[in-house]
């Protein structure tokens, strides 16, 4: 090998096979072997997956290595964060992107924020100026849909809010059904919903889903009074 190719292979493994080279990319050829898990997949790799998961702050209920809704959605999230495909199952490149995880940032630096980014599709809660927790959302699709009155169009409203109240329970109207929403704005609410896609599908609010509402309000995420940023 000259030195001038030892130059431009500075910082890769190399691995000499039958007169050829063999270039490892870090992370690339370590994602490659693993398998590809779902939801339902169990074993030591998803116990892999959900420590890096959380240790991130992409909420995922528990480190069990079962592969659950919880562990989906944080998948989900990570896909979005960093421009996969939001499928929540985890392959070649999503195994990439855990190899190379790290904490996202928030535009909040200082004081705390339920931060709910329309393009990426995830909340981000902020603590004292650090990023706590990544959810998978859905908010408003910006389609018209048809109301008692007449007709609207399902739009999450952009701006700066605080989370008003909340309803401990289920909350029964013309437009679904919504668990134990914490309402930021009129009838615009971040909750519990039983499908949570890669894509906005609501009607305007934030859905996350029934087991991370759940810990929301267990652990009072977004308590009364927090400040609401969507952009």
């Amino acid at each position: 090998m000259t030195m001038n190719r030892r130059a431009v292979l500075q910082g890769t493994a190399v691995t000499a096979v039958a007169g050829a080279l063999t270039v490892a990319v870090p992370g690339v050829s370590e994602a490659a072997t693993r398998p590809l898990i779902r939801q339902g997949s169990r074993g030591t790799h998803v116990k892999f997956l959900q420590t890096k998961l959380r240790s991130a702050g992409y909420w995922t209920r528990r480190t069990d290595g079962y592969y659950d809704d919880t562990t989906q959605q944080a998948v989900m999230a990570l896909q979005k964060m960093r421009g996969l495909t939001r499928d929540g199952v985890c392959g070649p490149k999503t195994w990439a992107a855990v190899n190379t995880i790290y904490r996202p940032a928030a535009r909040t630096k200082s004081g705390s924020c339920i931060e709910i980014n329309l393009k990426r599709q995830v909340i981000i809660t902020v603590v004292n100026g650090r990023v706590q927790w990544v959810f998978n959302t859905s908010t408003g699709n910006n389609k018209p849909y048809r109301t008692a009155s007449g007709t609207s169009i399902a739009t999450t409203p952009k701006g700066v809010f605080r989370i008003e109240r909340g309803i401990n329970g289920m909350r029964i109207s013309s437009l679904g059904q919504l668990w134990r929403p914490r309402y930021w704005y009129r009838g615009w609410a971040v909750h519990g919903s039983p499908f949570i896609p890669g894509y906005p599908a609501s009607h305007g609010c934030a859905r996350v889903s029934n087991s991370a509402i759940n810990y929301i309000w267990w652990k009072n995420v977004m308590p009364i009074g927090r400040k609401v940023w969507i952009y």
